[in-house]
């Protein structure tokens, strides 16, 4: 690190877009520096395209809100102004984060600056109250008298930046304590950007991981998310957070997973953990939240419903009873307590219930099949079954009944409109109560068989309506 910032050419062409320079340009016309700042900056030096836009400023809060009247102050008291653009002027354009520099200040709760002790300052001491060196790049995209755009470098980020290394500015303890998130963010950026977090940096978040139970839960499952849907190998990043320890705080019953012995013949790749993380590794790219959660989660009940069972020649193997069911459920507790969207639980819950299910898609009667390829998470549930199989056993035998299924099913829906409704039993002389839904189900299931003649399924109902009855008074 160093007093006098490194300034370097930024790379050509310059990909900027028109709102992030309108802010830049209407602060430096009203006598303001202003930069782009941080992972935006990363990016477009790694060739990458940047997710947000960040601008740092002299200008104080008030002077911002005065040039954007179209400002949100929802992080004024930390120096953020979120300048929001005219969709007229700017078409599809994201607002950008604009700050004042501002300098180290204390952090009470390990998550945010205390707003009674934030300090305005220069570009110098802003860029290194930053968390990490690759994030603390200033970028000048409109320079004076038609001079290239270059970077401001004060922390050494230019270094790291060539040698693929997530380093702290400073003291890490210190960076770490100021926002313990920074712990998770560090294994993000090692994770999506394919970098090693350098090894004093490391044993900073070992050493304070249990400080991760401060953050809270959205904050935690945000990074989370990042982590398994966007980096290049999932499998890597989880292995990444179990080194941090971080891994043991965040998500114990993952951590539960290692030296759950499998039995080879199904599982020849090792412990759960290991089957685990190399199904992480086989996610597509970019994959759904849905999709990757549902990969982590899948196996989450074998730890506590290991044991071993004794078979018929007497030879000991492990055994995981109901580990579908009892996974689905601590699956959605994990969720829950994760803060993750009902919808997202709900639909993770399910794929984890189901999971096991989908090995018995040969033996399954037309109906159950039609409703297990009807189901709304089914492709995500192909993938799961495939990334399973390939991580253990191999045999794609299961799958391709599967694909084959559907294809047959592909010129109708998988889940056609029932022929047979409600108003049909009434007409049919039958009183609306709980017996509709057991005759429609089994109407439904015979349309489902292939018995399309609605006048077929009408001559049923006497018979489906007796039934019950019937069953209720033996």
């Amino acid at each position: 690190m160093t007093d006098a910032p490194a300034s370097f050419p930024a790379p050509a062409p310059l990909d900027v877009p028109p709102f992030p320079l309108h802010v830049v340009r209407t602060l430096r016309g009203a006598g303001h520096e202003a930069f782009l700042v941080g992972g935006c900056v990363r990016d477009l030096l790694l060739g990458r395209e940047p997710k947000d836009w960040d601008v740092v400023t002299s200008a104080r809060p008030d002077a911002i809100e005065a040039l954007f009247p179209r400002s949100l102050p929802i992080g004024k008291a930390f120096g953020i102004i979120t300048v929001v653009p005219d969709p007229d002027a700017f078409p599809g354009a994201d607002p950008v984060e604009t700050a004042t520099y501002r300098a180290e200040s204390t952090y009470a709760d390990g998550r945010h600056p205390d707003p009674g002790t934030l300090r305005f300052t220069d570009a110098r001491e802003d860029a290194l109250r930053r968390d990490f060196t690759v994030n603390a790049f200033l970028l000048d995209p409109l320079p004076a008298g038609g001079a290239p755009p270059r970077v401001c470098d004060f922390a050494g980020g230019r270094a790291d930046l060539a040698a693929r290394t997530i380093r702290a500015i400073g003291d890490p303890a210190r960076r770490f304590a100021e926002d313990r998130l920074r712990m998770l963010r560090a294994v993000r950026f090692a994770a999506t950007l394919g970098f090693a977090i350098e090894p004093a940096t490391f044993a900073a978040i070992r050493a304070l991981a249990p400080g991760i139970r401060d953050i809270s839960a959205e904050r935690v499952r945000d990074e989370l998310l990042r982590i398994l849907t966007e980096s290049a190998d999932a499998g890597a990043a989880l292995d990444l957070l179990d080194a941090s320890g971080l891994l043991r705080v965040v998500l114990p019953e993952i951590d539960a997973m290692h030296g759950v012995e499998q039995p080879p013949e199904f599982h020849p790749e090792g412990d759960v953990y290991v089957h685990t993380r190399l199904m992480l590794a086989g996610l597509p790219p970019h994959p759904s939240p849905r999709l990757a959660l549902a990969v982590l989660l899948h196996d989450v009940g074998k730890p506590p419903t290991a044991r071993l069972a004794t078979l018929p020649d007497g030879t000991l193997r492990w055994r995981f009873e109901s580990h579908a069911a009892v996974g689905a459920v601590m699956a959605r507790g994990i969720l829950a307590r994760l803060r993750c969207p009902n919808a997202l639980a709900d639909d993770v819950a399910a794929m984890v219930g189901n999971h096991m299910r989908i090995a018995e898609a040969p033996k399954m009667r037309p109906a159950k099949l039609r409703r297990l390829l009807g189901a709304p998470t089914i492709d995500d549930e192909l993938v799961l079954h495939r990334l399973d199989c390939e991580s253990s056993h191999n045999s794609t035998d299961i799958l391709d009944f599967l694909v084959a299924a559907r294809a047959r099913f592909a010129a109708e829906p998988v889940l056609p409109p029932p022929l047979v409704m409600g108003r049909d039993l009434i007409a049919a002389g039958l009183a609306p109560g709980p017996a509709f839904k057991p005759i429609l189900q089994a109407l439904y299931d015979l349309q489902l068989e292939g018995e399309t003649d609605k006048a077929a399924l009408l001559a049923r109902i006497p018979g489906l309506a007796r039934g019950p009855q019937e069953k209720g008074n033996a």
